[in-house]
């Protein structure tokens, strides 16, 4: 890869981003995955001396040579600036030397830029494969018409287009002007490479990145700079919901370096959305002074109705309701006529609390309001929500709003939710000068889109062997939806993310969603709700298994029962033509983590032990093995953890297994640790010292991750490993002390 700094933050014009990218004699093809006819190809365009064309803005070739592939979504560590343009590359059969990767600004015409949901490849693999191989196509007709010859004379290899039959040779550069005039191919003529074709895809390549991190000099939303730019840290109300009701602010202007304080305004409705919090911001000419300025506010709060709210008797109430009928969101066969008749009956209710993103750089975010337009600098996984955010809070249209993209510091879901840049563009156009809004660690937890806290009920009917003929399961959290709109009490989103779509061959099976209101800004973590489900659901499985005196592997092979795919309904429609829910799969993950991990020959009991859980999610298969250690003062050591996945065709194997590998100290950190509470409104949590994550003692020695092959589409990566860690460590305790863990953190359980 050619040395450049690929993500230097810098100031300039939307026009002038586009201009570096797209010069004279540029070749620029894109998929178009928006039906907006602005973006469907305007044939060839004169530049001075050149052919350049403009058809959209995914794919580029200039006149030296350089292909130019734009990365649309956010990296964030899961190499996604660098998978998806190895896509694109592959098929255009192109030197990975000579590709240059631009990140794109904000804009609908890319498609959804959300980089959420373990999407991104999922969603955008056929479209760069499209345009890889339409700009190939492109270019062997341009070579064929340049030298006379038929096309099927003409291939393209390693950036450059020969005539087989007449050993003439052109690069991609010198083909681009005239490749511009050619007629653009259907996609259904369009060859695409086989697998045994591939150079990238299935091996991987270095990080675009690699060079920059590892020397320094990765740009991240906390080095963004605007010339003239001041700073501002943010009191923020303690309690969500709450508004100032005065404020004294002359000690605050004493401290050195503080220019003024400023109000900003609270979200104009009951519904949060990702608007501002309101609160006082003080402004000064550089961080240190805008924190200790804040310090000497003095601020009277109308904190609002969520003031009385206290996670403790809040679970009280959570798990009161889940003790009781919910509402129906999946029913198959006669629950209650099953339980009526069997002759043995298991009960299990669970709980996982409140969970805060944390990730290493917090929120931070520059924005300058200029003449009725906005210009943002961040760390964001969603640039189109910043420019829609940021242009409801000031009254513009969100085509006024450029959005720039930096690198993100960790993410797990936090930064698609853009209020910290709402907050510096609302400041900005208050002071009249850029503002830099930087979030400290405090703020950050305090200040969250939490992931929801939740209680579970499960109850099973099971026969002779201890294989389970009635289920019914129950799950009560306050929902993400709440966000949007504070009416809303019933998960929706959640009851796919491992609720409905549980693959056991159960005859009698229902599940039911409790209603929960919610009392702080509820956002989506990574996984979302398959967390608390699997915890309970695996869990759940594992103590039916220890009731039956069964092998835990045996036993989850037999009540997945023989393969077959799963109906899951209209509301799985659109994902079960290409995605259907194939239990063959599941098999082969077990049994490959079984092998792996060389499960018939572990044994369990004396401080030492082995847990196995098993989970879909985000369309991919995954079963871990973990093995503890428990010591005479309960202290959980885990040397190995094994995880075996089928996620579909894989495009960067290496990337593939260090998401995982950190799912697994991710998971981890959730299983034994993490947890936020409330009293009298206020999160009580502030910073690493109190809401705890994964240091080395506590992580996973060593992570084992075996992929399994699949001929299946690419699903997701960056979250389906988190959700069996907290269900597999729970059953390995159990199979080491005999102690039964229902509740997280693990940390406060008493293991001896």
């Amino acid at each position: 890869m050619k040395r450049e700094s690929m993500n230097a933050v810098q100031v300039v014009s939307r026009r002038g981003f586009l201009g570096t990218i797209f010069s004279a004699g540029a070749l620029v093809l894109g998929a178009q995955l928006l039906p907006d006819p602005s973006h469907e190809a305007r044939g060839a365009e004169t530049a001075p001396g050149k052919q350049v064309w403009y058809p959209s803005v995914y794919l580029g070739v200039q006149p030296d040579g350089t292909v130019i592939i734009v990365a649309h979504r956010s990296e964030m560590g899961t190499g996604i600036r660098t998978s998806l343009p190895m896509v694109a590359a592959d098929e255009l059969d192109v030197e990975w030397s000579r590709v240059r990767v631009e990140q794109a600004l904000g804009d609908k015409k890319y498609g959804s830029q959300d980089t959420d949901g373990s999407n991104s490849i999922r969603s955008f693999y056929d479209p760069l494969r499209i345009a890889g191989a339409t700009a190939r196509a492109m270019l062997v007709s341009a070579a064929a018409a340049k030298w006379g010859v038929p096309a099927s004379e003409c291939k393209a290899v390693n950036g450059q287009v020969t005539h087989t039959g007449g050993g003439r040779k052109a690069t991609y550069g010198e083909l681009a002007a005239l490749a511009a005039q050619q007629p653009v191919p259907k996609a259904d003529t369009l060859k695409f490479k086989s697998p045994a074709e591939y150079r990238y895809v299935g091996k991987g390549v270095p990080s675009v990145d690699l060079d920059d991190l590892v020397s320094g000099h990765g740009r991240f939303g906390m080095d963004a700079k605007m010339p003239g730019m001041v700073y501002a840290s943010i009191e923020r109300p303690p309690v969500v919901g709450g508004k100032v009701t005065s404020v004294e602010d002359s000690e605050a202007r004493k401290v050195r370096g503080v220019q003024q304080t400023v109000r900003i305004e609270r979200f104009k409705t009951d519904t949060y959305g990702f608007q501002p919090l309101g609160g006082v911001a003080v402004i000064a000419d550089n961080t240190w002074s805008a924190m200790q300025g804040r310090k000497k506010l003095k601020v009277n709060w109308d904190l609002g109705p969520n003031a009385s709210y206290d996670s403790d008797s809040f679970k009280t109430q959570l798990i009161d309701t889940a003790r009781k009928p919910g509402k129906v969101v999946r029913n198959m066969g006669d629950v209650d006529k099953a339980f009526a008749g069997a002759g043995k009956i298991h009960e299990a209710e669970f709980y996982c609390p409140m969970l805060a993103h944390a990730s290493m750089e917090p929120p931070a975010a520059v924005a300058e309001f200029r003449n009725g337009k906005v210009e943002v600098w961040t760390a964001t996984q969603n640039p189109q929500a910043v420019q829609e955010t940021v242009a409801q809070v000031l009254g513009i249209k969100p085509e006024d709003v450029a959005c720039h993209v930096t690198l993100l510091g960790g993410a797990f879901g936090r930064k698609s939710k853009p209020d910290y840049a709402a907050e510096a563009a609302v400041l900005s156009k208050k002071v009249g000068k850029p503002v830099k809004v930087v979030w400290s660690r405090e703020d950050d937890v305090k200040f969250d889109f939490y992931h929801s806290v939740a209680a579970l009920y499960l109850k099973a009917a099971t026969d002779a062997k201890g294989k389970p003929t009635a289920w019914l399961q129950r799950s009560v959290f306050p929902p993400i939806f709440s966000t949007f709109d504070s009416k809303t009490v019933y998960g929706e989103l959640e009851m796919g993310l491992g609720w409905n779509d549980l693959p056991f061959n159960i005859p009698n099976h229902r599940a039911e969603n409790g209603a929960a209101t919610a009392h702080v800004r509820i956002g989506w973590m990574r996984s979302v709700a398959n967390v608390y489900h699997a915890f309970a659901v695996q869990s759940f499985l594992d103590e039916l298994a220890a009731a039956a005196n069964r092998d835990r592997v045996e036993y989850y092979l037999d009540v997945l029962g023989p393969a077959r795919t799963i109906d899951l309904g209209p509301s799985a429609a659109e994902t079960a033509a290409k995605y259907p829910l194939d239990t063959a799969r599941i098999r082969r993950v077990v049994e490959t983590v079984a092998d792996k991990s060389g499960w018939a020959k572990k044994k369990s009991g004396s401080g030492h032990g082995y847990g196995l859980a098993v989970h879909r999610s985000f369309l991919t298969y995954v079963a871990a093995v973990v093995e503890v250690e428990v010591d005479a003062q309960g202290k959980v050591r885990i040397p190995r953890v094994d995880i075996a996945l089928d996620t579909g065709q894989v495009i960067h194997p290496d990337r593939v297994r260090a998401q995982f590998e950190g799912a697994a100290v991710f998971g981890t950190s959730i299983a034994m640790l993490g947890e936020i509470t409330a009293k009298n409104g206020r999160i009580q949590q502030s910073n690493y010292n109190d809401y705890q994550v994964a240091r080395m003692p506590e992580a996973p020695y060593e992570t084992h991750v075996h992929l399994v092959n699949s001929n299946a589409p690419p699903a997701g990566v960056g979250e389906p490993g988190v959700p069996v860690m907290a269900p597999a460590i729970a059953n390995a305790i159990f199979a080491t002390t005999g102690k039964r863990i229902r509740e997280l953190p693990i940390r406060k359980q008493k293991l001896v």
